[in-house]
């Protein structure tokens, strides 16, 4: 007995063969998305490994420049972080290209969009315009003490956007580069040295002249006290309890604090008792003695005006 196959329809096997077909595109795709994915990742990856080595790169070779000179801590960080930065921008326009975003596609968007992101960006915008004011008319460097706003400690980094500082009780504090550049910026250590300016109040039935005469010698015996300009003790204001005066005295921009706490304690000593016996100094080179040798992580004292060398041994 002869068996005929059954007839196929001719649309279903035209279906059949469309699905077949749609199904391998699909998993020629994924498959496709899937080794980009996984390119876009590697040259991420890369990218990120490649701005910090060139960034520490940077460092090591603005250092070496420099020679015998002490390297340039807030121009070598700017300049690190501005590579760091452009490398990490390029890694993403290849990262983009890998996922078939085309750089032209990138460009236009961008300038379609050059409003809006403008709008968007103007205070990181500002923020880098102002670290290149910084940097351009260094108001303070790395390692330098500040003060901006309520904010004081000593500068540990300038970046493209931020600088951060290390407060005197060991506070990290970022503040933006365009709010440290538009307020007042004060610079406790441009200048080696500072005038210390002990303000003190004392009785009015207190002997003043013995006060101020014990004063000026417990400034002339601090080892950190210059003698030129010579301490003085200056009446700001006189009321009928107290007397108001100040002590003047030169000393090393690092021992500003330090002698007022201790002149300010020997006024209020004093006052009591014109005879009493002051704590005692700290054993330390005297500032005014030639050819000393300079106290580890300070820097050469020098003297404010010319003057004639003490006699003693070199």
């Amino acid at each position: 007995m002869i068996q005929f196959a059954p007839k196929v329809d001719p649309t279903l096997l035209k279906t059949l063969t469309l699905g077949q077909s749609v199904a391998a595109q699909i998993v020629d795709a994924a498959g496709k998305l899937a080794v980009n994915l996984v390119s876009a990742v590697l040259i991420l990856l890369i990218a990120v490994w490649a701005s910090r080595w060139v960034s520490g790169l940077i460092r090591r070779a603005l250092g070496r420049l420099q020679g015998h000179h002490a390297p340039d801590a807030t121009l070598i960080s700017f300049i690190a972080s501005l590579a760091r930065y452009v490398i990490l921008i390029v890694g993403l326009v290849a990262v983009l290209q890998q996922l078939g975003v085309q750089a032209t596609s990138i460009v236009a968007v961008l300038g379609a969009a050059s409003l809006a992101v403008g709008l968007a960006m103007q205070g990181a915008l500002s923020n880098v315009a102002a670290g290149v004011m910084i940097l351009l008319f260094r108001p303070y460097r790395v390692g330098d003490v500040i003060e901006t706003g309520t904010k004081t400690g000593r500068v540990k980094s300038l970046d493209l956007f931020v600088t951060e500082l290390s407060t005197l009780d060991n506070l990290k504090v970022v503040i933006p580069n365009s709010k440290v550049f538009g307020d007042v910026i004060v610079n406790h250590s441009t200048h080696e040295r500072r005038r210390v300016d002990a303000v003190f109040r004392i009785p009015i039935a207190a002997n003043l002249a013995a006060v101020s005469t014990g004063l000026i010698n417990r400034a002339k015996a601090d080892p950190r006290v210059y003698d030129e300009p010579q301490p003085k003790v200056e009446i700001t204001s006189m009321a009928e309890v107290w007397v108001e005066g100040v002590i003047r005295a030169w000393v090393a921009t690092p021992d500003h604090a330090a002698v007022k706490s201790d002149l300010l304690l020997a006024a209020h000593l004093l006052a009591a008792d014109p005879k009493a016996v002051l704590p005692p100094l700290p054993d330390l080179p005297d500032v005014n003695t030639p050819l000393r040798p300079n106290l580890p992580g300070s820097k050469p004292r020098k003297p404010l005006m010319p003057r004639a060398r003490r006699p003693g041994p070199r």
